[in-house]
Protein backbone atom coordinates (compact mmCIF):
# COMPACT_ATOMS: atom_id res chain seq x y z
CA UNK A 1 0.00 0.00 0.00
CA UNK A 2 1.18 3.02 -1.30
CA UNK A 3 2.25 5.97 1.81
CA UNK A 4 -0.40 8.06 0.77
CA UNK A 5 -2.93 5.76 1.26
CA UNK A 6 -1.73 4.75 4.70
CA UNK A 7 -1.75 8.43 5.23
CA UNK A 8 -5.56 8.47 4.21
CA UNK A 9 -6.69 5.26 6.29
CA UNK A 10 -5.24 7.26 9.45
CA UNK A 11 -6.70 10.39 9.16
CA UNK A 12 -9.29 12.09 11.76
CA UNK A 13 -11.65 13.04 9.43
CA UNK A 14 -14.75 14.57 11.13
CA UNK A 15 -13.36 16.72 14.49
CA UNK A 16 -14.01 15.75 17.27
CA UNK A 17 -15.63 17.25 20.17
CA UNK A 18 -12.95 18.62 22.73
CA UNK A 19 -14.15 21.47 24.93
CA UNK A 20 -9.99 23.59 25.80
CA UNK A 21 -10.12 23.85 29.22
CA UNK A 22 -6.92 25.40 29.74
CA UNK A 23 -4.14 26.00 27.30
CA UNK A 24 -3.45 22.45 26.68
CA UNK A 25 -4.07 23.30 22.80
CA UNK A 26 -1.64 26.38 22.53
CA UNK A 27 0.90 24.16 24.64
CA UNK A 28 0.68 20.99 22.40
CA UNK A 29 0.64 23.17 19.36
CA UNK A 30 4.47 24.87 20.58
CA UNK A 31 5.56 21.21 21.53
CA UNK A 32 3.71 19.60 17.76
CA UNK A 33 5.64 22.19 15.91
CA UNK A 34 9.20 21.13 16.97
CA UNK A 35 8.13 18.00 17.27
CA UNK A 36 8.37 17.49 20.78
CA UNK A 37 7.60 14.26 22.22
CA UNK A 38 4.53 15.01 24.42
CA UNK A 39 3.19 13.09 27.72
CA UNK A 40 -0.49 12.98 28.84
CA UNK A 41 -0.78 12.65 32.60
CA UNK A 42 -4.53 12.06 33.89
CA UNK A 43 -6.73 9.83 35.46
CA UNK A 44 -8.65 7.66 33.21
CA UNK A 45 -11.82 8.89 31.22
CA UNK A 46 -10.47 12.49 31.65
CA UNK A 47 -10.39 13.26 28.18
CA UNK A 48 -6.78 12.70 27.12
CA UNK A 49 -7.39 10.36 23.82
CA UNK A 50 -10.41 13.00 22.60
CA UNK A 51 -7.47 15.50 22.82
CA UNK A 52 -4.78 13.98 21.09
CA UNK A 53 -7.74 12.86 17.71
CA UNK A 54 -8.53 16.30 18.46
CA UNK A 55 -5.43 17.93 17.99
CA UNK A 56 -4.14 14.96 14.75
CA UNK A 57 -7.13 16.77 13.07
CA UNK A 58 -6.45 20.54 14.54
CA UNK A 59 -2.85 19.79 12.60
CA UNK A 60 -4.19 18.03 9.78
CA UNK A 61 -1.82 14.82 10.86
CA UNK A 62 -2.90 11.40 10.47
CA UNK A 63 -3.18 9.54 14.02
CA UNK A 64 -1.93 6.02 15.03
CA UNK A 65 -3.78 4.65 18.24
CA UNK A 66 -1.71 1.72 19.95
CA UNK A 67 -3.78 0.70 23.28
CA UNK A 68 -1.09 -0.52 25.22
CA UNK A 69 -0.61 -3.89 27.07
CA UNK A 70 1.26 -6.07 29.28
CA UNK A 71 1.56 -8.47 26.93
CA UNK A 72 2.85 -6.37 23.67
CA UNK A 73 6.26 -7.15 22.48
CA UNK A 74 8.72 -4.94 20.82
CA UNK A 75 7.95 -6.32 17.69
CA UNK A 76 4.04 -5.40 18.10
CA UNK A 77 5.21 -1.59 18.05
CA UNK A 78 8.30 -2.21 15.66
CA UNK A 79 7.34 -4.75 13.29
CA UNK A 80 7.47 -8.21 11.75
CA UNK A 81 8.37 -10.95 9.67
CA UNK A 82 5.11 -12.50 8.05
CA UNK A 83 4.62 -15.58 5.60
CA UNK A 84 2.01 -15.55 2.79
CA UNK A 85 2.21 -17.10 -0.93
CA UNK A 86 4.62 -15.15 -2.33
CA UNK A 87 7.44 -16.74 1.24
CA UNK A 88 7.97 -13.93 3.91
CA UNK A 89 7.42 -10.53 3.89
CA UNK A 90 7.75 -7.42 5.92
CA UNK A 91 5.37 -5.89 8.10
CA UNK A 92 5.61 -2.53 10.06
CA UNK A 93 4.45 -2.01 13.33
CA UNK A 94 2.23 0.99 14.09
CA UNK A 95 5.02 2.87 15.35
CA UNK A 96 7.27 2.27 12.38
CA UNK A 97 4.16 2.88 10.52
CA UNK A 98 3.55 6.38 12.22
CA UNK A 99 7.39 7.39 11.81
CA UNK A 100 7.34 6.61 7.89
CA UNK A 101 4.40 8.34 7.13
CA UNK A 102 4.90 11.43 9.42
CA UNK A 103 2.31 10.57 11.47
CA UNK A 104 1.64 10.87 15.46
CA UNK A 105 1.71 8.00 17.12
CA UNK A 106 -0.19 8.01 20.35
CA UNK A 107 0.77 5.58 22.63
CA UNK A 108 -1.95 5.06 25.34
CA UNK A 109 -1.58 3.90 29.01
CA UNK A 110 1.70 2.98 27.87
CA UNK A 111 2.84 2.37 31.68
CA UNK A 112 0.65 -0.75 30.72
CA UNK A 113 3.88 -2.10 28.41
CA UNK A 114 6.44 -4.06 29.97
CA UNK A 115 9.37 -1.83 30.38
CA UNK A 116 11.59 -3.87 27.61
CA UNK A 117 9.04 -2.85 25.30
CA UNK A 118 8.72 0.45 26.12
CA UNK A 119 12.56 0.99 25.66
CA UNK A 120 12.36 0.95 22.26
CA UNK A 121 11.02 4.05 21.55
CA UNK A 122 14.26 6.12 23.12
CA UNK A 123 15.72 6.73 19.60
CA UNK A 124 12.57 8.37 18.64
CA UNK A 125 12.76 10.89 21.60
CA UNK A 126 15.96 12.24 20.99
CA UNK A 127 17.61 14.34 18.70
CA UNK A 128 18.46 11.10 16.68
CA UNK A 129 14.74 10.32 15.26
CA UNK A 130 15.26 7.14 14.15
CA UNK A 131 14.25 3.71 14.91
CA UNK A 132 16.13 0.68 14.44
CA UNK A 133 14.28 -1.85 12.88
CA UNK A 134 17.34 -4.75 13.87
CA UNK A 135 15.20 -7.87 12.05
CA UNK A 136 14.73 -6.14 8.82
CA UNK A 137 18.72 -4.37 9.22
CA UNK A 138 16.71 -1.12 8.58
CA UNK A 139 17.74 2.22 10.67
CA UNK A 140 14.35 3.78 9.89
CA UNK A 141 14.72 7.75 9.93
CA UNK A 142 11.38 9.29 10.92
CA UNK A 143 9.63 11.77 8.98
CA UNK A 144 10.42 15.03 9.97
CA UNK A 145 6.24 15.71 11.17
CA UNK A 146 6.21 12.61 12.85
CA UNK A 147 5.23 13.15 17.00
CA UNK A 148 4.98 10.79 19.86
CA UNK A 149 2.57 11.06 22.36
CA UNK A 150 1.71 8.53 25.29
CA UNK A 151 -0.44 8.59 28.52
CA UNK A 152 0.14 8.00 31.35
CA UNK A 153 -2.28 7.83 34.56
CA UNK A 154 0.19 8.81 37.74
CA UNK A 155 -2.72 7.19 40.01
CA UNK A 156 -1.84 3.60 38.99
CA UNK A 157 1.95 3.75 39.10
CA UNK A 158 3.12 1.21 41.02
CA UNK A 159 6.98 -0.21 41.99
CA UNK A 160 6.05 -2.85 39.23
CA UNK A 161 4.32 -0.42 37.27
CA UNK A 162 5.83 2.74 36.12
CA UNK A 163 7.81 4.68 33.77
CA UNK A 164 11.37 4.39 33.98
CA UNK A 165 13.09 8.22 34.56
CA UNK A 166 15.33 7.47 31.69
CA UNK A 167 12.09 7.16 29.52
CA UNK A 168 9.86 9.73 31.44
CA UNK A 169 12.48 12.82 30.91
CA UNK A 170 12.60 12.19 27.12
CA UNK A 171 8.93 13.80 27.39
CA UNK A 172 7.23 17.33 28.02
CA UNK A 173 4.31 16.78 29.58
CA UNK A 174 0.46 18.34 30.24
CA UNK A 175 -1.26 17.57 33.39
CA UNK A 176 -4.71 16.49 32.72
CA UNK A 177 -7.58 16.50 35.27
CA UNK A 178 -11.47 16.16 35.25
CA UNK A 179 -12.86 19.70 34.18
CA UNK A 180 -14.64 22.21 36.47
CA UNK A 181 -18.11 20.55 36.97
CA UNK A 182 -19.86 23.30 35.07
CA UNK A 183 -17.63 22.50 32.09
CA UNK A 184 -17.87 18.41 32.55
CA UNK A 185 -22.02 18.72 32.91
CA UNK A 186 -21.65 20.94 29.33
CA UNK A 187 -19.18 17.94 27.85
CA UNK A 188 -21.86 15.39 29.45
CA UNK A 189 -25.01 17.19 28.18
CA UNK A 190 -23.16 18.01 24.44
CA UNK A 191 -22.00 14.05 24.43
CA UNK A 192 -24.71 11.99 26.11
CA UNK A 193 -27.77 13.99 24.98
CA UNK A 194 -29.24 14.86 28.45
CA UNK A 195 -30.38 18.27 29.65
CA UNK A 196 -28.29 20.24 31.26
CA UNK A 197 -29.74 19.48 34.59
CA UNK A 198 -29.24 15.94 34.50
CA UNK A 199 -25.89 16.00 33.21
CA UNK A 200 -25.36 18.53 36.52
CA UNK A 201 -26.60 16.04 38.62
CA UNK A 202 -24.34 12.80 37.14
CA UNK A 203 -21.20 15.11 37.81
CA UNK A 204 -21.94 15.67 41.27
CA UNK A 205 -22.28 12.03 41.64
CA UNK A 206 -18.97 11.75 40.15
CA UNK A 207 -16.79 14.57 42.57
CA UNK A 208 -18.95 12.49 45.40
CA UNK A 209 -17.08 9.27 43.76
CA UNK A 210 -13.81 10.77 43.52
CA UNK A 211 -13.46 12.16 47.21
CA UNK A 212 -13.91 8.40 47.79
CA UNK A 213 -10.18 7.46 46.15
CA UNK A 214 -7.88 6.17 48.79
CA UNK A 215 -10.38 5.82 51.18
CA UNK A 216 -11.91 2.76 49.70
CA UNK A 217 -11.54 3.65 45.70
CA UNK A 218 -8.92 3.16 43.26
CA UNK A 219 -10.29 5.82 40.92
CA UNK A 220 -13.35 8.17 41.13
CA UNK A 221 -15.86 8.19 38.55
CA UNK A 222 -14.64 9.35 35.01
CA UNK A 223 -16.27 12.26 32.38
CA UNK A 224 -16.41 8.84 29.96
CA UNK A 225 -18.55 6.90 32.46
CA UNK A 226 -20.35 9.80 33.28
CA UNK A 227 -21.01 9.74 29.11
CA UNK A 228 -22.60 6.24 29.09
CA UNK A 229 -25.15 6.43 32.27
CA UNK A 230 -26.03 10.12 30.41
CA UNK A 231 -26.54 7.81 27.04
CA UNK A 232 -28.32 5.52 29.14
CA UNK A 233 -31.09 7.95 30.17
CA UNK A 234 -31.54 9.83 27.03
CA UNK A 235 -32.41 6.98 25.97
CA UNK A 236 -35.76 6.26 28.35
CA UNK A 237 -34.06 4.21 31.08
CA UNK A 238 -34.65 5.60 34.54
CA UNK A 239 -31.31 7.84 36.38
CA UNK A 240 -30.91 5.86 39.10
CA UNK A 241 -31.00 2.90 36.93
CA UNK A 242 -29.10 3.84 34.57
CA UNK A 243 -26.27 5.40 37.38
CA UNK A 244 -26.08 1.86 39.04
CA UNK A 245 -25.56 0.19 35.39
CA UNK A 246 -23.04 2.83 34.31
CA UNK A 247 -21.03 4.05 37.45
CA UNK A 248 -21.64 2.26 40.50
CA UNK A 249 -21.71 -1.46 39.15
CA UNK A 250 -18.35 -1.33 36.90
CA UNK A 251 -16.67 1.12 39.33
CA UNK A 252 -16.35 -1.53 42.72
CA UNK A 253 -17.10 -4.47 44.02
CA UNK A 254 -17.40 -3.64 47.85
CA UNK A 255 -20.89 -3.42 49.44
CA UNK A 256 -19.91 -0.57 51.54
CA UNK A 257 -18.49 1.54 48.94
CA UNK A 258 -21.78 0.17 46.45
CA UNK A 259 -24.25 1.50 49.22
CA UNK A 260 -22.47 4.87 49.12
CA UNK A 261 -22.53 5.46 45.75
CA UNK A 262 -26.03 4.15 45.68
CA UNK A 263 -27.00 6.99 48.34
CA UNK A 264 -25.16 9.54 46.39
CA UNK A 265 -27.34 8.62 43.34
CA UNK A 266 -30.49 8.62 45.36
CA UNK A 267 -29.79 11.92 46.70
CA UNK A 268 -29.64 13.68 42.90
CA UNK A 269 -32.12 11.28 41.23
Amino acid sequence: MRHEHVVDAHRVEREPYYRSVADEVVLYEAAYSVRMPVMLKGPTGCGKTRFVEYMAHRLARPLVTVACNEDMTASDLVGRYLLDAAGTRWQDGPLAMAARIGAICYLDEVVEARQDTTVVIHPLTDARRMLPLEKKGEMLQAHPDFQLVISYNPGYQSLMKDLKQSTKQRFAALDFQYPQAEVEAEIVAHESGVAPDVAASLVHIAERSRNLKGHGLDEGLSTRMLIHAGSLIARGIGAAQACRMALVRPITDDPDMRDALDAAVTTYF
